[in-house]
């Protein structure tokens, strides 16, 4: 389905494309929320992926699948507005505005509130560190597909990954918060 609307599209059919965007629009957009919790910037990035994907329907080769060749896009998206942002910013959030250790002690949290302490704490970090610890744990890839959604050696991933973790457990020792990380092995 997906490869006869890319060739569809190739050959100038706007119909095509649109069932591409109505068919992946949903999963785009879930994982862009792992990149920001504003919904304008969550549409803004979810437009942003389909542009993209459509000035490069040509590098698509239909070797792999069509979902993961969009997701790879929209990693690639996500990571660059995280470093806009980062550029950006003029302040840091507190991490003491949120009572992460109440959080972790509820039997069942809000989701919405823990995705949102989440989020805060992962804004910390620097983008690189970000964005593959938002890969291994929040969308549970393994190593080798967070490599290929970023374009990065598995070697790479694994130094990466160990840098973020290092980074955040200082993080979260600094502000008191150490014993909320739990020493967990990456998915493989």
């Amino acid at each position: 389905m997906d490869l006869a609307d890319v060739q569809g599209s190739l050959r100038g059919d706007g119909q095509a494309f649109a069932r591409i965007v109505e068919r992946h629009q949903p999963r785009i957009a879930a994982r862009m929320w792992r990149f920001t919790r504003d919904h304008y910037h969550l549409e803004e990035l979810v437009q942003e992926v389909f542009v993209e994907a459509y000035v490069n329907l040509r590098n698509f080769k239909g070797a792999g699948a069509f979902p993961h060749w969009l997701a790879a896009i929209a990693t690639r998206v996500g990571y660059r507005f995280w470093k806009r942002q980062k550029r950006q910013a003029s302040r840091t959030i507190n991490l003491q505005d949120w009572d992460l250790p109440a959080l972790a002690r509820q039997e069942r949290p809000d989701p919405r509130q823990a995705g949102e302490a989440i989020h805060a704490l992962l804004g910390q970090l620097p983008p690189r560190d970000r964005l593959v610890l938002t890969l291994m744990y929040l969308e549970d890839l393994p190593l080798a597909k967070v490599a290929e959604q970023t374009g990065w050696s598995l070697t790479m991933v694994k130094v990466q990954a160990h840098r973020a973790r290092k980074k955040l457990r200082a993080l979260l020792e600094k502000n008191g918060l150490a014993d909320l990380l739990e020493d967990r092995e990456p998915p493989s």
